[in-house]
């Protein structure tokens, strides 16, 4: 069987003791554990509401704070490196919200696997990583095959929003958007930091800024 192709490597990031009690503590009721079958979401969050998918939240700052920002909305964070899972446990916690639930998994077979068919108002992918030596290319996650995956958890009007600080990802994302029949763009914008897209800052986008990094960013539509 051939090796699936990830966009991510898991690093052995050290955990504090208090990532790893939140995780044994606070999983439970905030986490979802992955299964190859569709979740049941207003089951999950006990109500019908949107919802907000984020790929890839690092830390989870600024996942906790769009979450608290919008009570009416429910969000579900990805992130493989259990540290900051660890760490948007314990902020979860101190925020006192119930509209954040987080997944330790792949995004592409949680995607295509575990979220049903048109039950996303919006996908948030900001800044993953640009891989940027060539031989590494094939595991940037803005391809076809993703692109299909994300329309198909968006329902009708849904939203998928990327943000990227290095060229040669921006004019690789801007490749597989023109040639796509799943997405069009709404807006897309190159900026220095201060005309982001209906998006907090992110870490990732201050790291970029600091080495003199331009920041693109897309909003794209589900056709």
């Amino acid at each position: 069987m051939q090796r699936q192709i990830r966009s991510f490597v898991r690093r052995a990031g050290r955990m504090t003791p208090a990532q790893e009690a939140a995780i044994k503590r606070l999983w439970p009721r905030f986490g979802i554990d992955f299964a190859a079958a569709p979740l049941d979401l207003e089951g999950l969050f006990g109500r019908h509401a949107p919802r907000v998918l984020e790929i890839g939240f690092g830390n989870g700052d600024t996942l906790v704070e769009q979450a608290a920002m919008a009570p009416d909305t429910d969000f579900i964070g990805i992130e493989v490196h259990e540290p900051g899972v660890g760490h948007c446990l314990l902020r979860i916690e101190s925020a006192g919200i119930g509209n954040l639930r987080l997944i330790c998994h792949d995004a592409v077979e949680v995607l295509a696997r575990q979220l049903p068919p048109a039950s996303l108002a919006r996908i948030n992918l900001y800044f993953p990583d640009p891989w940027p030596k060539k031989r590494h290319h094939k595991r940037r996650i803005v391809n076809d095959a993703f692109l299909a995956l994300a329309a198909r958890a968006l329902a009708d009007g849904g939203y998928l929003c990327i943000a990227t600080d290095w060229a040669p990802y921006a004019a690789h994302i801007d490749e597989v958007v023109a040639a796509s029949t799943a997405f069009g763009t709404v807006e897309r914008c190159h900026h220095a930091g201060d005309r982001a897209l209906d998006r907090p800052t992110t870490k990732f986008e201050r790291r970029g800024l600091s080495k003199g990094h331009g920041i693109w960013d897309w909003k794209l539509a589900r056709l």
